[in-house]
């Protein structure tokens, strides 16, 4: 009987250490994307006024608590996004557009122009993003940012870290579309 007891009690807790969990939106602690297994780093509610708009999830090969450190990891990376309210394609593209904006100078968004344009184009052909939308953006170092949504490859791979590094600083850059989200995603959440 006591061992019984003792395998629920360890299951139980496995259980509650699987899984980070936002605004009801469960992440798992760990997965494999491309050939690297990754832990999450932390994970957030993006809020918009008094609207919650999505929980979030880094994922990395190995937590890090600053955003240098965090954009000069090595190695595969997961940005896991489940959306907590009904938004429109061009409203989720024209975010990530100025969430990246804020975060880069004039002549480096000359130099990210195109692929976020490819990228943009992809996500406004994906759809109208609904409440419980998963959207997956990966950086896979073998072949490129990779978006994902509802578990469906979209387009085409996008080369070129830089890229996936420019999308990391909407919510780790100097001006992050939230702080607290930021300091969530840095696993400094309180």
């Amino acid at each position: 009987m006591k061992r019984l007891l003792l395998a629920a009690v360890a299951a139980l807790s496995f259980n509650l250490a699987a899984a980070v969990e936002v605004a009801g939106v469960k992440f798992d602690d760990k997965m494999r994307v491309g050939t690297g297994d990754l832990v999450v780093n932390g994970a957030g509610l993006r809020k918009k006024a008094v609207f919650k708009v999505y929980a979030m999830a880094l994922y990395l090969p190995e937590k890090r608590g600053d955003a240098e450190a965090v954009l000069a990891a090595k190695g595969s990376k997961r940005i896991a996004i489940s959306l907590l309210r009904d938004l429109s394609a061009q409203q989720f593209v024209e975010a990530l557009q100025e969430g990246m904006a804020n975060n880069h100078s004039e002549a480096e968004m000359v130099g990210l122009k195109d692929r976020l344009k490819q990228f943009s184009d992809t996500m406004l052909a994906a759809g109208e993003p609904k409440t419980g939308t998963s959207v997956v953006i990966d950086w896979l170092p073998e072949s490129g940012t990779r978006l994902t949504v509802n578990g469906q490859v979209k387009g085409k791979d996008i080369a070129g870290e830089d890229f996936y590094k420019a999308l990391l600083k909407i919510w780790l850059g100097n001006k992050p579309v939230q702080d607290d989200l930021k300091l969530a995603l840095l696993g400094k959440a309180s």
